[in-house]
């Protein structure tokens, strides 16, 4: 109420403005009519008087005051003039109602209604007349001097509404941007002045632009526009060597409506072809609120992520069970801050320690486990397979085993699309942990899920880190092979689609998350290159090294037999169960025991490999015949 009441006061000068317009407007408009005859003095000042008052009453019920007139656009003109056209609507019902008493008042109802409409006239004319004068000041302002001895130069792209709120942001925070113009793809647009800037061209005419006026940052203004638009408009904004910047998308910025910048750099994800996820609040606030849930390897990427929006929607309690302690401190310090209401237990331990989760199970009774704990590094368990087998494996089952033990309602394991058709020893362990979860769903009263989904973004041991730490030193950006394929999506997409998932969990699915279009390395590498601000094979060179033990070229989601079934969620499917006995898991099971004693790791992955028939072992073979289909294919 206070920063209403101060927006208020700011525009008293503009009330004053009104009314003297509205008085002189009548004046003369009379004293045109009755040169020759008698001035109606009283009529003028009642009709004068009687439109001031509605003009202001309804100006300030309708929040035409609290307008920042320099910072308006279309939309703020438009409510102007129907306000003020209900004012002079309402001013003839007065003036019919009160002619009962002063007779004259309905005489001259076409002089009344000039004078309503050359009174918002006036106003208009002159509240536009102050913005430009503002502008252009503000215009002025904005060439100031940056350290290295120039203002920036700036194109916007798209010509909206956050076109207006940039320009604005700019003229307030007097940056050192100069705004040259705007880019739009709308031909009416193209040529024209919106809000003090021309609109110079199309999406076609970046490059010209660019060249042309010399710009040196370039900020994207289309925060709806579909991520395969914003992809091609980027993509031709790497062309100009120019800095990128943007504004975030809608679905962003109502995920943090609360973000300190209006303007951040572009990120490898903007270059994503992915459309913005659309999740039921309502199912998910109907699973996750007032119930106790539990997030295993918490601290991790996704675990810690999870927590996050799992805490949006008011669980009685999050418990976040983490073995490595720093990651574990850092999520309990950011949600503690976040919600010091409904602060998160936080707890040491590791999922292969059968009496620890007995306890944490005992004290707090966890009614949703999601399970994101787990060895996920290739390469390392490809050099460590019995850790791998240990943790995930085993680790999986014993927490398994408890859910089961204090009949957790849902358990939610995270699995990987490396599990389908595995050339690698972590993708096998995560396969032999989907099908540990489909068999507890027969004999438990608890709906056992597994979630699959690919590469995460930004997330621990993402190539993502892995590169700009190579392009901070000046290169090589190392990729292992040119054809290299990989499925992507961000943290903060695959941990809502997880929850949403368990929504729709009766048990025994796997779920599978819709990834998108694969995405080569070698084209991430270059456009991560080009938004630091260099040329690739140029600034910086990208490096063949050659595929890893138990690297695949191309990954999948899906195993043929599981066929695929649609839920409510359109990025969202499910694939068939697969049957196996709990007896024949439990004789795997005892089999991987003894040969994981035996510290024999190539026998380890002969029985790898009879646990999960699609297990290959030779990847290399794998990777050849994969190549050579994806070329006749092509």
């Amino acid at each position: 109420m206070i920063r209403k009441k101060h927006v208020f006061l700011k525009n008293r000068y503009l009330l004053l403005l009104d009314v003297l317009s509205i008085f002189v407007v009548s004046f003369i408009t009379y004293f045109a009519i009755f040169t020759e005859f008698a001035f109606p003095l009283e009529t003028v000042l009642v009709v004068s008087i009687l439109f001031s008052f509605i003009m202001f009453v309804v100006s300030v019920l309708f929040g035409n005051y609290a307008i920042a007139w320099q910072y308006s656009g279309t939309s703020e003109l438009i409510k102007f003039l129907l306000v003020n056209f209900l004012s002079g609507v309402l001013l003839f019902g007065a003036i019919e109602t009160l002619s009962l008493w002063l007779p004259n008042l309905d005489n001259l109802r076409r002089a009344n209604m000039l004078i309503v409409m050359m009174s918002i006239l006036c106003m208009m004319i002159y509240r536009l007349f102050f913005k430009e004068l503002y502008m252009a000041a503000k215009g002025q302002q904005q060439v100031t001097i940056d350290v290295d001895g120039k203002s920036k130069r700036v194109l916007i792209v798209g010509a909206g509404d956050a076109a207006r709120l940039i320009i604005a942001n700019t003229a307030q925070q007097k940056s050192n941007y100069k705004i040259v113009g705007l880019v739009d793809d709308n031909p009416a647009k193209v040529g024209k002045v919106l809000y003090g800037y021309k609109v110079l061209g199309s999406r076609e005419d970046i490059l010209r632009i660019c060249q042309k006026m010399q710009i040196d940052i370039i900020i994207l203004a289309i925060p709806s526009a579909y991520a395969e638009d914003r992809k091609n408009i980027l993509t031709l904004c790497n062309q100009t060597k120019c800095q990128i910047k943007t504004i975030p998308s809608l679905f962003e910025l109502m995920g943090n409506p609360e973000q300190d910048n209006l303007i951040r750099e572009v990120k490898i994800e903007d270059l994503l072809e992915r459309e913005p996820v659309m999740l039921d609040n309502r199912e998910i606030n109907q699973l996750v609120s007032g119930k106790t849930v539990m997030v295993t390897g918490g601290g991790g990427s996704i675990g810690s992520e999870l927590c996050r929006q799992i805490m949006r929607f008011s669980p009685a309690k999050l418990v976040i069970v983490d073995i490595y302690e720093n990651n574990a401190y850092d999520i309990q310090m950011e949600l503690n801050e976040k919600y010091p209401h409904n602060k998160p237990v936080v707890l040491i331990a590791s999922i292969r320690d059968l009496k620890r989760l007995e306890e944490i199970f005992e004290e707090y009774h966890p009614q949703i486990v999601f399970h994101a704990a787990a060895h996920k590094h290739v390469p390392l368990m490809e050099e460590s397979p019995r850790e791998a087998v240990k943790n995930n494996v085993f680790g999986t089952y014993k927490l398994a085993k408890t859910a089961d033990k204090f009949n957790v309602e849902k358990f939610v394991m995270i699995s990987t699309d490396k599990a389908v058709n595995p050339t690698n020893v972590m993708g096998a362990t995560k396969r032999i942990c989907e099908m540990i979860i489909q068999c507890m769903e027969q004999t438990s009263q608890t709906d056992f899920v597994a979630v699959r989904f690919g590469n995460v973004l930004g997330s621990n041991g993402s190539v993502i880190p892995l590169f700009k730490k190579q392009i901070e030193k000046g290169g090589p950006v190392r990729v292992t092979h040119k054809e290299i394929t990989r499925f992507f999506m961000t943290i903060p997409e695959a941990a809502q689609l997880v929850i949403q998932a368990a929504c729709y969990a009766k048990g025994g699915e796997i779920f599978v998350l819709d990834m998108g279009k694969p995405v080569k390395i070698y084209d991430l590498a270059e456009n991560l290159i080009r938004l630091s601000g260099h040329t690739p094979g140029e600034d910086i060179k990208i490096e063949i090294i050659g595929l890893r033990p138990g690297e695949k070229l191309y990954e999948e989601l899906l195993m043929d037999c599981e066929g695929l079934e649609k839920t409510a969620n359109s990025k969202i499917f499910v694939g068939h169960p697969l049957s196996l006995s709990v007896e024949e898991l439990e004789v795997k099971l005892d089999m991987l025991r003894s040969v994981v004693e035996t510290s024999n790791d190539e026998m380890l992955r002969n029985l790898l490999e009879q646990i999960v028939p699609t297990y290959i072992k030779d990847n290399e073979k794998f990777n050849r015949e994969s190549l050579a289909e994806k070329t006749i294919q092509s």
